[in-house]
């Protein structure tokens, strides 16, 4: 039985970092959004599945993954709950719980990152708040990409395993989710990540390493990978991007 993913349409968001992770694992699954309503998809189906009065574990927002009988919210729990299921995360319990840690702090990330442009608040249009998405991008931009970047270069340093990936001796989610997000951050602010390029040796490599993957490769080229757009958690206004400091 196929799994299914329920995402908004056309936004690559939060739901790319399962899609990544389903792809990973080559298993079967339907990416909801993108099927008719009389297929069970389309804005209906994924309303349905919010909406569900009768469902006893009610997400509260989308990503939702559904399994067989098993309905899962939250990008960073579907992730594990796939990465543990289908072997694509650490056996050892200590390193499980660490790749857990990791995708939990990406999720902060980008948090961070969507609230550069809305930092008052999604319920506002970016244009309603430029001076304040201004002054979040200056600190974003210069104190909280690199206190992220470089912790993940810690990470990768620190691994016992010196395997270049995040945890453990091979490729895990945690890994995809930090691929995705300094895609986002590069489509987000060109002129500031282009400035910072060599700095963390380790990310960048990892990031060229995931995106050479036979089968995120052949994704990443597909039309089934939904770009970056200014719908999305990273969007690119030219007024938040700057050169980045050297120092």
């Amino acid at each position: 039985m196929s799994m299914e993913l329920y995402y908004w349409p056309g936004l690559p968001g939060r739901g790319e970092y399962v899609r990544l992770v389903l792809v990973a694992i080559d298993a079967p699954w339907r990416d909801m959004a993108r099927l008719t309503e009389r297929q069970g998809g389309g804005m209906d189906g994924l309303l349905r599945v919010l909406g569900d009065e009768r469902e006893p574990f009610a997400p509260f927002a989308c990503p939702v993954l559904k399994d067989g009988d098993l309905l899962i919210a939250q990008t960073p729990l579907i992730c594990a709950y796939l990465g543990e299921t289908y072997g694509l995360a650490p056996a050892d319990e200590a390193a499980r719980l660490f790749a857990r840690q990791i995708a939990l702090t990406t999720a902060d990330l980008v948090n961070e990152a969507h609230d550069v442009h809305h930092p008052l608040g999604s319920w506002d249009y970016y244009e309603d708040q430029k001076p304040e998405a201004a002054r979040r991008a200056a600190g974003f931009r210069d104190q909280r990409i690199p206190k992220f970047l470089g912790w993940y270069e810690q990470v990768l340093t620190r691994n016992p395993a010196a395997s270049g990936w995040l945890v453990g001796a091979g490729l895990s989610y945690a890994d995809l989710g930090l691929f995705q997000t300094v895609l986002g951050l590069r489509y987000a602010f060109p002129h500031h990540m282009a400035g910072l390029a060599g700095r963390w040796p380790g990310v960048e490599a990892l990031v060229d390493r995931v995106a050479a993957l036979p089968r995120i490769a052949a994704y990443l080229g597909s039309d089934r990978r939904i770009e970056f757009n200014q719908d999305g958690i990273f969007r690119h206004y030219p007024e938040l991007d700057a050169p980045a400091v050297s120092g």
